[in-house]
């Protein structure tokens, strides 16, 4: 299985959500994204509500996420 490159859809940016990182041309942050599949959303549920937002843009938010654990267990 091949890890979505999760750059191509997500920047940070220090005037954009106070840099948190968000979807590039949105103002949706990863944190939002993650939040709503914690409070069980489905992605079909997520791209419904934000139809500005595709499958790939959420599967990139979830790369974030597991590279930034993973990054930080490395670091430990």
């Amino acid at each position: 299985m091949i890890m979505i490159d999760y750059k191509e859809y997500i920047s940070i940016d220090a005037n954009i959500r106070f840099g948190r990182p968000v979807i590039t041309g949105t103002r949706i942050s990863v944190y939002d994204i993650l939040s709503w599949f914690a409070n069980g959303m489905t992605a079909n549920d997520i791209i419904n509500d934000f139809p500005e937002l595709n499958e790939n843009q959420i599967k990139a938010c979830l790369a974030y996420a597991a590279d930034r654990e993973h990054k930080i267990n490395i670091a430990s």
